[in-house]
């Protein structure tokens, strides 16, 4: 059965497993990053139907991330996650979700389903049979 593949990037490790099994237990594949850098890496070998963006890690910017995937994936969704209540305007233009993490993840599973389900079939599935997330 093919699942929608999440990509989700953080510079925290114990934030990455548990957003990951969180997904994984609604039936998403999920891949994660640690920087930016090995984000492009995952996007560039991997399909994914959305992005998990963390507004606020250490060593890499996420407006320049957020930036970066849209000119490389321009139709691929971008939830930023984070703890502030307000985003400045420049970086809320390139994400098309803003999700609080006070709200997490009763919110974000179904803006995650809505983005998979205006996404092309073809683009952002995994095998789940014995697939690797």
């Amino acid at each position: 059965m093919d699942s929608p593949t999440v990509l989700c990037i953080d510079d925290r490790p114990q934030v990455l497993e548990l957003r990951k099994a969180t997904l994984e237990s609604h039936g998403y594949c999920v891949k994660i990053a640690s920087s930016g850098y090995t984000a492009m890496k995952v996007l560039e070998e991997t399909s994914v139907a959305a992005v998990l963006l963390e507004y606020k890690p250490e060593g890499m910017e996420a407006e320049a991330v957020a930036c970066h995937i849209k000119e490389q994936f321009p139709k691929l969704p971008i939830i930023l996650l984070s703890a502030y209540s307000e985003m400045p305007e420049r970086i809320l233009w390139l994400v098309d979700e803003y999700v609080m993490k006070s709200e997490l993840p009763q919110r974000l599973v179904p803006i995650i389903e809505r983005a998979y389900r205006f996404a092309p079939r073809s683009d952002g599935q995994c095998q789940r049979s014995g697939a690797a997330a």
